[in-house]
C-alpha cells in the first residue's frame, strides 16, 4: 500500500544503493521492480564476461519467472549448459549470469547451488511464489549483507549501501565490537550493527515475508567436505594428478573478456598460481608486486626472480613509508565497518597498481588454509602434545613465566639471532608470538588454546564499556568456536582442526574480506584458484603422512614447484604480507594516532574506556609492550567513528 509516492521512494532507495556501490560496478547500472510486491532489485555492473547488453542486470529468465541481481563469476558454465539441455539453445548471450539464472529456472535455487563452481553472491526473486532467495559462495569470496528495519528488508554487497536508506541503521552491537578487538574483524553472521547481518559462506536464505526473517541454511560445509573426502586417497596420490587438476582450476579462473593478470609476492602460493597460469597461457602473464623500502617487509626481489623464471610481464612498485601511509585515511570508507588487519594497506596498494593494466587478477589466497601454511598449526600441534604429557600445574606455571617476559626484549634477542640468517623477517614480533603461546599453553581444552593463539588480546579485555567481560567472552567463544559446529572434528589431530577452524572463520571474515574490499574499491575483480571445491577435496583426501612429511608446511604445493624454481625460493621462510605498523605508530603516524587516542576523543563517543586506551598507548610508545595490533584496531574504530558512522 502507499501508492505512487511510496513506489517512487522505494525505487529511489534502490537506485541510491546501486549508486553507492558504483566502485564495484562502474560499467552499467540497472533496476527492476515487481509492482505487485514492492520488490526492487538494482545492480551496478563490472563487465568481465559478455560485455554486451545481453549480460546486463537485473536479468529476467527466459520463462519470466525469475529475476536476478548477481555479483561474481561462475567457472563451470560449460557443465551447467549441458544440464540445461535444449534450453541452452535459447541463451541470449554468453554471460555466466544468464547460465546461472536459467539453471535456477530449470533446476531450482538449491539444486543449482550444489552444482555451481564459482565465487558469487546473488539475490533472485521468484515472481510466481513471491519469494526472495539470497545466496553466497562456498568459501565466502563475495560478500552479502542483509537486514530489516520495520517492514523493510534490504540486502547489498557492502554496508555503505544501507546508509542510503534513512533510519535503517540501529545501534552499534557492543558484543560485535568486543569481538572485533579480539580478532581485528567481525565474525559472520554478525556485523557492527545489531540489525544487519552477513550471510555466511555456503549458505542461502529464503524470504517470503520481509517482517519475518528465518535462519539461513547451508548447502555446503567446509568441515563436512573435509571429513567426507579425507580418507579418499589414503596413502596414494599422484603429483601429476594434482598438477593437472590445479592447472584446470587455474585455467577456469582465466576466462575473461577483459585484461587479466595476477598478484605475485614471490611466496609459494602466488608463485604456484603464476606458474600454472603461464603453463596454460600462450602469452606472458601480467604480474604485479608492491615492495617497501623497509627490507624486513619487502618481498619484491623474490617476486622479480619468480617473474623472470616464468617469463611474466612483470610490474613492481617500491614505496616509502610516507607514500604508503597516504592511503590510510581512505581505509574506513573502503571497509565500512571496523576492520584492522594491517595487511589491508599493501593489499589496497597492489590492487591500485594492477588496476592500471587489468580488470581481473588471480591471487594465492587460501593456500595456507588448504595446504597447512601457517606456523601456528605446528605450534598448536606441539601444545596439544605437551598437554597430553605434562601436568596442568606445570603448564600453568610455564605460561605465567613466559608472559612475564618483556615483549620488546624478546624481539631484540630474536632479531640478533636472525641477524645473519636468510630469514630477514625472523625477528619480527617474536615476543608477541611467545606471549600468545604462553596464554595457550595452560588452556583447558583445544578450542580455548587455539582461541588464545589466534586472537590479538587475551579475550578478557575491559576496553569496551558496557560489555560484561566474562559473559561476552563466553559468548564470543561460543560464537566462533561453537561446540556443536566443531564437535565433528574432535577425532582429528590439532593441526587439522586448526586448518578447518581457519577455513570457516579467519579465511572468509579476514582474508577474503580484506581482498574483496581493497580490490573492488578500484573496480578490480580478484579470483582465488585455491578456493575450488574439487581442489579442496583433493587436498583433504591426501593422507597427512604425504601431505605434511617431516613438518614441512605446504609440502604438497612446494613439491609441485620442484624443478621449476630454485630450492631457495621454494623453501624460504614465510614473510607474510605486512607493514611495520608498530614502528610507524611510534614515528610517522604518532601525531595522527595521538589525536585519535586522546582521552577527550575516546570519551566523545562513549564506547571505549579512555584509561585502558591510554594505558596501552603509553606502554607501546615506551617499548615495554608491543601493542601494535591492539592500537591499530582502536585507531581503525576511532577513524570509523570520526568518519560519521
Amino acid at each position: 500500500s502507499g501508492g505512487s509516492d511510496l513506489r517512487d521512494t522505494l525505487m529511489g532507495y534502490a537506485l541510491d544503493m546501486a549508486e553507492s556501490l558504483e566502485h564495484r560496478g562502474p560499467d552499467a547500472r540497472g533496476i527492476w521492480e515487481d509492482q505487485d510486491s514492492r520488490v526492487f532489485l538494482s545492480h551496478s555492473r563490472l563487465s568481465v564476461v559478455d560485455l554486451s547488453v545481453a549480460g546486463q542486470q537485473p536479468m529476467m529468465s527466459r520463462d519470466e519467472r525469475w529475476v536476478i541481481s548477481y555479483n561474481g563469476e561462475v567457472y563451470n558454465c560449460d557443465e551447467l549448459i549441458k544440464k540445461l539441455g535444449k534450453n541452452s539453445d535459447t541463451l541470449r548471450g554468453h554471460s555466466d549470469t544468464e547460465v546461472l539464472l536459467e539453471s535456477i529456472a530449470l533446476l531450482g535455487v538449491e539444486k543449482t547451488l550444489t552444482l555451481v563452481s564459482g565465487m558469487f553472491a546473488f539475490a533472485v526473486w521468484d515472481r510466481k511464489k513471491k519469494e526472495l532467495w539470497i545466496a553466497r559462495d562456498r568459501f565466502g569470496e563475495k560478500p552479502l549483507y542483509y537486514g530489516k528495519s520495520g517492514k523493510s528488508f534490504a540486502f547489498a554487497s557492502e554496508l555503505k549501501a544501507f546508509k542510503t536508506i534513512p533510519n535503517f541503521f540501529s545501534e552499534i552491537d557492543r558484543l560485535s565490537l568486543n569481538n572485533y578487538f579480539l580478532t581485528s574483524h567481525i565474525q559472520a553472521p554478525k556485523t557492527i550493527y545489531s540489525n544487519i547481518y552477513k550471510l555466511e559462506p555456503g549458505s542461502f536464505l529464503k524470504i517470503s515475508n520481509p517482517e519475518i526473517i528465518g535462519k539461513s541454511k547451508s548447502y555446503w560445509s567446509a568441515i563436512d567436505a573435509a571429513l567426507e573426502t579425507k580418507p579418499f586417497y589414503e596413502n596414494q596420490f599422484s603429483m601429476h594428478e594434482f598438477i593437472e587438476l590445479f592447472d584446470s582450476v587455474v585455467s577456469s579462473r582465466m576466462v575473461s573478456d577483459v585484461p587479466l593478470g595476477a598478484f605475485l609476492s614471490g611466496g609459494v602460493d602466488s608463485s604456484a598460481v603464476v606458474a600454472s597460469m603461464q603453463r596454460v597461457s600462450t602469452k606472458p602473464v601480467k604480474t604485479f608486486t608492491i615492495g617497501f623500502t623497509e627490507q624486513a617487509y619487502d618481498e619484491s626481489a623474490y617476486a622479480s626472480e619468480v617473474a623472470k623464471i616464468f617469463g611474466t610481464d612483470h610490474t613492481d612498485l617500491i614505496l616509502t613509508p610516507e607514500e604508503t601511509i597516504e592511503i590510510i585515511p581512505s581505509l574506513v570508507k573502503i571497509y565500512d565497518e571496523p576492520f584492522a588487519d594491517s595487511s589491508q594497506i599493501p593489499t589496497l596498494l597492489v590492487s591500485q597498481l594492477a588496476k592500471k593494466d587489468v580488470t581481473v587478477a588471480l591471487s594465492g589466497d587460501g593456500g595456507d588454509e588448504l595446504f597447512g601454511g601457517y606456523d601456528r598449526y605446528k605450534m598448536i600441534a606441539r601444545l596439544a602434545s605437551m598437554q597430553k604429557v605434562l601436568p596442568k600445574k606445570v603448564l600453568s606455571l610455564s605460561g605465567s613465566l613466559l608472559q612475564s617476559l618483556n615483549v620488546e626484549r624478546l624481539n631484540k634477542i630474536s632479531s640478533l639471532l636472525y641477524k645473519n640468517s636468510s630469514d630477514n623477517n625472523g625477528g619480527q614480533r617474536f615476543g608477541h608470538r611467545v606471549h600468545k603461546a604462553a596464554r595457550s599453553i595452560s588452556a583447558s581444552d583445544f578450542l580455548e588454546a587455539y582461541f588464545q593463539l589466534i586472537t590479538i588480546a587475551s579475550g578478557r579485555s575491559k576496553l569496551v564499556l558496557g560489555a560484561a567481560e566474562r559473559q561476552k567472552y563466553k559468548a564470543y567463544k561460543g560464537g566462533l568456536f561453537s561446540s556443536d559446529q566443531f564437535k565433528s572434528i574432535e577425532a582429528l589431530d590439532a593441526y587439522e582442526k586448526a586448518m578447518l577452524i581457519d577455513t570457516v572463520t579467519y579465511l572468509p571474515n579476514d582474508l577474503l574480506t580484506k581482498v574483496d574490499r581493497a580490490s573492488m574499491s578500484v573496480s578490480l575483480e580478484v579470483r582465488t584458484p585455491f578456493l575450488d571445491a574439487s581442489l579442496y577435496d583433493f587436498a583433504w583426501g591426501v593422507n597427512k603422512s604425504s601431505f605434511l612429511p617431516k613438518g614441512i608446511n605446504k609440502w604438497l604445493l612446494k613439491e609441485s614447484l620442484n624443478g621449476l624454481m630454485p630450492e631457495k625460493l621454494i623453501h624460504r621462510p614465510k614473510m607474510g604480507f605486512g607493514v611495520p605498523i608498530g614502528s610507524w605508530l611510534k614515528n610517522q603516524l604518532k601525531p595522527w594516532a595521538s589525536d585519535l587516542l586522546d582521552p577527550k576523543a575516546i570519551r566523545r563517543y562513549g564506547y571505549l574506556d579512555p584509561d585502558e586506551v591510554t594505558k596501552k598507548w603509553n606502554l607501546h610508545l615506551s617499548g615495554k609492550e608491543d601493542f601494535s595490533e591492539q592500537i591499530w584496531s582502536i585507531l581503525m574504530f576511532q577513524s570509523w567513528l570520526e568518519d560519521g558512522n
